[in-house]
């Protein structure tokens, strides 16, 4: 099996060519003793694949498994404060989306649609106008 016909590394870890499986993700199950079968039912993939990944964690077990522990305790910290708090307004900005909807159904509007992709433009303006802000 050649390796660089199922794994590759765009820049985040090397990954399942195709998709944005990493290794890492396929590490959790191999270390929890999932066979390659179920694995590769679990993710949607190819049990040739998972195989590839496998031997991909073999041939370089310590440079996987010291990334691994950096991104467990990455994991651990959570988020830095500044971004916590831009997460957790999106987030209720979303739950206000939400709300609308589910009031506009109860009322019995039939173009609820309308009020998702009122939040979807404003999200894109929000979005561009940091861009351009910088």
């Amino acid at each position: 099996m050649k390796l660089d016909d199922f794994i590759i590394d765009r820049g985040r870890g090397p990954e399942i060519k195709g998709t944005r499986i990493t290794v890492y993700d396929i590490l959790d199950y191999v270390l929890g003793g999932w066979h390659r079968e179920r694995i590769a039912d679990l993710f949607r993939v190819h049990p040739q694949e998972v195989e590839a990944a496998q031997e991909y964690i073999r041939e370089h077990t310590l440079e996987v498994l010291r990334e691994y522990v950096k991104i467990l305790e990455r994991s651990e910290r959570g988020n830095p404060p500044e971004l916590q708090a831009k997460l957790d307004a999106e987030h209720e900005k979303f739950l206000q989306m939400v709300s609308r909807v589910n009031e506009a159904k109860a009322n019995g509007e039939a173009d609820t649609g309308r009020i998702i992709r009122e939040f979807r433009e404003g999200r894109a303006r929000e979005a561009a106008d940091a861009k351009r802000h910088g």
